[in-house]
């Protein structure tokens, strides 16, 4: 059996990253579902492992030290973006949306724990087949599964991704065909001045312009710094809060420093952070981390569970799917850009922010620009809901750990 230290499992992991990229190019049906290419990278891996269990045989063996530390820059990423100008520009629709989100993401646990209870699991098996991977995608359900196991979720991890991966195919299936039935069915198509001049600014590029005159590797450097800065304090604030007793995911406190820290700069401007550096960073991490997780993932502990999670999935698609048809289109001002908010809402309350930035795309090459929704929709899917998510989640987890 060939065993890779921590270096050499990530430069494998890095390898299929490159490969889970080339394999999307050239199967047009995953780009289409917008299938995250660490996704396809790591299932690789996952498979052959699966297969080599069958003759058992482990051919490899992993270190996945970097895997955590990984994870943790991710989401300390998800805290330097957190910034109150975004939710200034948006106004009052973003925290409408941030709002919807939010309470479905309470009630996407809800149903999973009535479900996980109907078939005698334990009730935390409903919440990471509910909001921590439906409205926190493949990332929040991994970062979470360690607890989940913990807490006694057998196949914590592989539960995660499975079901975070059959949201992903529902979000991007059903998005796009939602927004184009409400639009024709209703009537609400575009204003004839859509294409004029909106009034909207896209936010990232009004809160990134000063970072542009800055030289990137400089920028990029401070950004790293300032990073490791918030991860060190975050591991001081998520001891502290551990030490009262709360059940928390180890980017907690390093994704609410980096916060602090980003609207500590967007007053005062001591620090002079640049967001696009941030976000590539956060970007790159999230992949390694990912991919590292999928590498060592065990399917074989979803045998026995796939009529429940198929149950548990169709439910959670029809929920999502009433709430993008009455209550989301009316509070958001039943308009076009409601609509084509509903399309990208069902895209990352199923799957990923890049599901629903895919679904609201096909609309609007058919029918025309929404610059709202594409202010709104990313600004909450991208991270404002990550942050509320993992309370929630955090919440669960402390009531039936």
């Amino acid at each position: 059996m060939l065993t890779l230290d921590s270096i050499q499992t990530l430069a494998c992991g890095g390898v299929l990253l490159l490969v889970g990229y080339a394999i999307r190019r050239r199967v047009p049906l995953l780009a289409r579902f917008s299938i995250p290419a660490p996704v396809i990278g790591g299932l690789l891996v996952a498979l052959l492992m699966l297969a080599c269990r069958h003759w058992s045989i482990t051919p490899v063996r992993f270190d996945t030290g970097f895997e955590q530390p990984l994870m943790i820059a991710f989401f300390t990423g998800i805290g330097f973006n957190a910034s109150t100008t975004l939710l200034k520009v948006g106004g009052r629709q973003i925290l409408l949306f941030l709002g919807l989100a939010s309470g479905l993401a309470v009630v996407q646990n809800l149903l999973g724990v009535g479900m996980a209870k109907a078939f005698g699991l334990p009730p935390l098996f409903g919440v990471i087949t509910g909001s921590a991977t439906l409205a926190g995608g493949p990332a929040t359900g991994l970062a979470f599964a360690p607890l989940f196991a913990s807490a006694g979720v057998q196949g914590a991890k592989s539960v995660a991704l499975a079901n975070a991966m059959a949201g992903i195919v529902c979000g991007s299936i059903l998005g796009s065909p939602l927004g184009a039935m409400l639009i024709e069915r209703l009537g609400l198509y575009p204003a004839v001045a859509a294409n004029a001049d909106t009034g909207v600014e896209e936010p990232s590029a009004a809160l990134s312009a000063k970072s542009r005159l800055v030289d990137p590797a400089y920028a990029a450097l401070k950004s790293v710094v300032f990073m490791l800065i918030a991860m060190g304090i975050g591991a001081w604030i998520s001891t502290g809060l551990g030490m009262l007793g709360l059940t928390l995911p180890a980017y907690i406190g390093a994704m609410l420093a980096g916060a602090v820290i980003r609207n500590i700069d967007d007053r005062r401007g001591w620090f002079g952070l640049s967001t696009c550096s941030m976000e590539l960073i956060g970007h790159i991490s999230l992949s390694l981390f990912l991919v590292m997780a999928l590498m060592d993932l065990h399917l074989w502990d979803l045998s026995g569970l796939a009529l429940l999670l198929l149950l548990n999935l169709a439910l959670q698609t029809v929920l999502v799917l009433a709430v993008c048809c009455w209550p989301l289109l009316q509070l958001m001002g039943r308009d076009y850009d409601a609509a084509v908010m509903a399309s990208g809402f069902t895209g990352f309350m199923l799957g990923t922010t890049a599901n629903a930035m895919a679904c609201m795309s096909s609309l609007t090459e058919r029918f025309g620009p929404a610059p709202r929704a594409f202010l709104v929709a990313p600004v909450v899917g991208a991270f404002l809901i990550d942050f509320t998510n993992a309370v929630i989640i955090t919440v669960f987890v402390n009531i039936w750990k």
